[in-house]
């Protein structure tokens, strides 16, 4: 693959470059009951979820929908005192892969998140500051894997669908943005993110 057509670089925050340790908790919280991967699809299209992560439901009516929806041991108080706990570790060697993609490539976040997290990865302010624009869920209304959430990228960074490189852990976001066009691909950690940048020739392997 060469990266011609290639000038932004998309990626996701959870499970890229940040890594996801709610999702150990929550498979506890569930007995195991749920494979991980069952556990994501079941979160991605959860309408609670979606309402949450859209900017439209309180942080505690959220709590308390998510406990019966996925039917949890724990009151709904409990759970949003956890949720800052997840997603803040970066991945070793983030930082350090961002700012090795040359600067001809515009730097960019699409990430499914709340006001919880957010606030947590803002905090960051290296990480924060490695990208030219973040695009979070609850804050332009729009949620991947829905095709909208992409076009909105494409409409903000006024560029075409094939011009983007986007890594997503989750297989369900990767075919979403495929589906307008874009080059996408899944990946786990830094090492797999790095595989994929250097297959699309944007970094030197």
């Amino acid at each position: 693959m060469n990266d011609a057509s290639l000038s932004v670089v998309l990626f996701d925050v959870g499970g890229v470059l940040v890594e996801p340790s709610g999702v150990a908790t929550m498979l506890a919280w569930m007995n195991n009951r749920v494979s991980a991967e069952e556990l994501w699809r079941m979160w991605l299209t959860s309408p609670t979820v979606r309402s949450f992560e859209t900017g439209k439901l309180p942080a505690e009516e959220f709590a308390d929908r998510i406990v019966a929806e996925f039917e949890l041991p724990i009151p709904g108080s409990e759970f949003l005192r956890e949720m800052p706990r997840w997603s803040v570790t970066l991945f070793p060697g983030a930082l350090d892969l961002i700012e090795r993609l040359p600067l001809r490539y515009r730097r960019a976040t699409l990430c499914n998140t709340n006001p919880i997290h957010w606030s947590c990865f803002t905090q960051n302010e290296r990480l924060f500051n490695a990208f030219e624009r973040h695009f979070a869920s609850h804050l332009i209304g729009k949620i991947k894997p829905d095709e909208e959430a992409f076009g909105h990228v494409t409409d903000a960074l006024g560029c075409k669908p094939e011009e983007v490189l986007f890594l997503d852990d989750n297989q369900l976001n990767v075919l979403g943005a495929r589906a307008i066009g874009m080059n996408a691909v899944r990946v786990k950690g830094i090492g797999e993110a790095e595989r994929a940048l250097a297959a699309f020739g944007v970094i030197a392997e």
